[in-house]
């Protein structure tokens, strides 16, 4: 059995007053989720949540890292996959999409981004950076 490590974040920002997240729609399978990506040699997870974040979406965040949460998963037979996700903040700018990876970028309000997930493991992780972020933020 190989297994492979990836890294993202639940990505926050404030905009006219209002929570948003941002969400990701996969060329790959069409799903909603979070940016991520796979661990590059001598990374840590916090360089590969950035890295990744940046290189799909464009923007620069502030990773929180008291907020981590693994999801593991086969996503093929011989494949063992571990997802590690922080919470992180953007500023208001606007996330564009890297084309070769990513059909679509989208900020969505805090309190309707869980219907947009498309799978129960990444719900479960929005929620907890939802709570996470309630209880850390003066919002």
């Amino acid at each position: 059995m190989r297994t492979e490590k990836s890294c993202g974040a639940v990505v926050f920002r404030k905009k006219d007053d209002k929570v948003q997240i941002l969400l990701i729609r996969h060329l790959n399978g069409g799903h909603w989720a979070f940016p991520k990506g796979h661990v590059e040699n001598g990374e840590t997870e916090e360089q590969t949540a950035r890295r990744e974040i940046l290189e799909e979406t464009g923007l620069a965040v502030q990773l929180d890292t008291a907020y981590r949460k693994v999801v593991t998963y086969s996503p093929r037979r011989d494949v063992t996959k571990d997802v590690v996700y922080f919470v992180a903040f953007a500023d208001d700018s606007e996330a564009v999409a890297q084309e070769e990876e990513i059909s679509r970028v989208k900020w969505v309000l805090m309190e309707d981004a869980v219907t947009h997930v498309s799978y129960d493991n990444d719900k479960q992780v929005l929620m907890g950076a939802i709570e996470h972020y309630l209880n850390t933020q003066k919002i």
